[in-house]
């Protein structure tokens, strides 16, 4: 929903509340030059701040964790598998009893700089109960990294590698991984579904035979022009190589692209153009609108069977709910 909107709907609800008498407004704030597309340097760095579009952001981020725990209650704690030498590489599967399972892999947001597997498995049922590993990856967040977003492109790149190659000694199948992500985590599963596996890993080039995600970001040039660049070192080789929309050649698998209608106006387009882009080069994805969810409620219909991205993630992996 854009600013107009927003303003308009604000403004409805004021007058409803004082019996249609309208209070003393602000003065409208000047508009600036543009800086990307019609939008100004406040409203580009509103629109990669989802705080400013979700009210709500610190309930359901808590929401996340409790309701993970809760889960990992019912299906016990996740086993704890290595992708790499240091602490933070590992995966937390959460396996289902059926033998020679395809796998979900899960890569969490967190505008880049927080999150955690642990507060991920709240989907995991979602995909345990259907007959399918769940697995969340762990990585470093860019203020670790020191602003360097290439050292987790990489991160989560060979935890889906580490996965192909062994599946089989946790009873998954190598021949049937999917991969989702989330808002950041959403571009990094973009990054990771464009990667050209048999130069960069001598793998199969469709290591991965399904994708979604949801309300990420696939062209980086806007992100580099808004606050974010704060705190992300941006340079040319960085947009270029981790914007997935730029390199769909080497898409090999559907794709499920998902977005809510309460999210930043920006983070609605990057989806609609990737999926378009998509589209325009011949390769099957599917568009999924959440109508009245917000950029943080949409990876809860993942946890959902039923949800609009639950529902959507096992018909591409061929499963039915439990």
């Amino acid at each position: 929903m854009g600013d107009f909107n927003r303003r308009t709907v604000l403004a409805g609800a004021t007058l409803a509340a004082t019996g249609g008498v309208a209070l003393a407004q602000a003065p409208a704030r000047q508009k600036g030059p543009l800086v990307w597309l019609d939008l100004d340097q406040q409203e580009l760095d509103d629109a990669y701040d989802q705080s400013k579009y979700a009210a709500n952001l610190a309930q359901i981020v808590k929401r996340y964790a409790t309701n993970s725990e809760q889960v990992r209650a019912r299906l016990g704690a996740p086993k704890r598998l290595a992708y790499g030498a240091t602490p933070i590489e590992g995966l937390d599967l959460y396996p289902t009893r059926k033998p020679n399972a395809p796998v979900h892999v899960f890569i969490h947001g967190g505008a880049w700089r927080s999150g955690l597997a642990r507060d991920s498995a709240y989907q995991a049922e979602t995909f345990v109960h259907a007959g399918a590993h769940y697995i969340a990856v762990d990585f470093n967040n860019v203020v670790e990294t020191k602003g360097d977003l290439a050292p987790m492109a990489d991160q989560v790149r060979r935890a889906v590698a580490w996965v192909y190659r062994n599946a089989a000694s946790f009873g998954g199948d190598p021949n049937r991984i999917f991969v989702s992500g989330h808002s950041s985590g959403g571009h990094l599963a973009g990054v990771v579904l464009v990667t050209d596996w048999q130069k960069d890993f001598g793998l199969p080039q469709d290591v991965v035979k399904g994708g979604l995600v949801c309300s990420g970001m696939f062209d980086l040039k806007p992100a580099r022009l808004s606050a974010r660049s704060s705190y992300v070192k941006f340079t040319d080789a960085v947009e270029h190589a981790l914007s997935a929309q730029r390199h769909l050649q080497h898409l090999n698998c559907p794709l499920i692209v998902g977005y809510g209608t309460l999210e930043t106006p920006e983070f609605q387009r990057q989806s609609r153009d990737f999926a378009a882009a998509v589209k325009a080069a011949g390769k099957p994805v599917e568009l999924l609108v959440g109508e009245g969810y917000n950029h943080f409620e949409m990876p809860e219909t993942l946890a959902n069977p039923y949800g609009l991205l639950g529902r959507a993630a096992l018909e591409q992996m061929k499963l039915t709910p439990a």
